[in-house]
């Protein structure tokens, strides 16, 4: 089976470069998709399940700090940045690749040569670098969500985020569920996680966010899948296999 690989870079032409380079030293692989920020990347991620992400570190939407947090141990990620003042002595002391940019043809060589022997291995846990490359960039993050306006009926509502029991895609709209009502938003799910207290509301399926405290239990269902059920509502909310560690961690 070909490895599947993600890249996400946000500069047009570091994107085409990374992407030519990769397709010349590595022919054999699938690029399954080009993303040109973190947004796309996560959801792309989500939808093709790659082997391998490039990530840049600096990106619009969610940064590459942030989907490498989200897939966690479901892929084997390579940072690229052009910050060689603090990546030199972060990366080496992971074990986690990184390209500097420009990207140079013969550190990419390195870099897939010590990638495709990994692959054989489970990814790496990037829990330890990316605390030390978020000590390096303490304005990765955007400002957290405080408020949302929602439609509800013929009315504009201003939601407290830490009301929300969960968040459900619908279409190009998002679905906010509280315990007393629910309402629709005109912002992509993608869209909204930049926002969320990563530590408060879990992905735990490509379309649905849960707010961990309104978590009452998760049952498994079988080795690969798992169902949450939230305090105030009878709803069941399915947990993919992509997120299936977030419970048993």
């Amino acid at each position: 089976m070909n490895t599947r690989i993600l890249i996400a870079e946000d500069e047009p032409l570091m994107r085409e470069r990374l992407l030519q380079m990769l397709q010349q030293a590595w022919p054999e692989a699938q690029v399954v998709l080009v993303a040109e920020n973190g947004n796309d990347a996560w959801d792309g991620f989500l939808e093709h399940e790659p082997d391998v992400v490039f990530l840049d570190i600096r990106m619009p939407g969610l940064s590459g700090l942030e989907v490498a947090e989200r897939i966690g141990k479901a892929a084997h990620v390579v940072f690229v940045t052009a910050y060689d003042q603090y990546a030199v002595d972060a990366f080496d002391a992971g074990a986690v690749d990184y390209l500097l940019k420009p990207v140079q043809a013969e550190r990419l060589s390195k870099a897939l040569a010590r990638l495709r022997d990994k692959l054989a291995a489970p990814p790496p846990d990037l829990g330890e670098l990316l605390r030390h490359l978020k000590a390096a960039l303490p304005n990765q993050r955007p400002e957290q969500l405080k408020w949302i306006k929602a439609t509800v009926g013929k009315q504009i509502r201003l939601i407290d985020v830490q009301d929300v029991l969960f968040f459900q895609s619908d279409s190009k709209y998002t679905r906010v569920v509280l315990a007393d009502s629910e309402a629709l938003v005109k912002i992509a799910l993608k869209d909204l996680l930049g926002g969320l207290d990563g530590e408060r509301f879990w992905q735990i399926h490509r379309g649905t966010v849960v707010n961990v405290k309104a978590v009452a239990s998760v049952e498994r269902l079988d080795a690969e899948r798992m169902e949450v059920s939230v305090r105030g509502c009878s709803e069941k909310l399915p947990v993919s296999r992509s997120f299936t560690h977030l419970f048993r961690d």
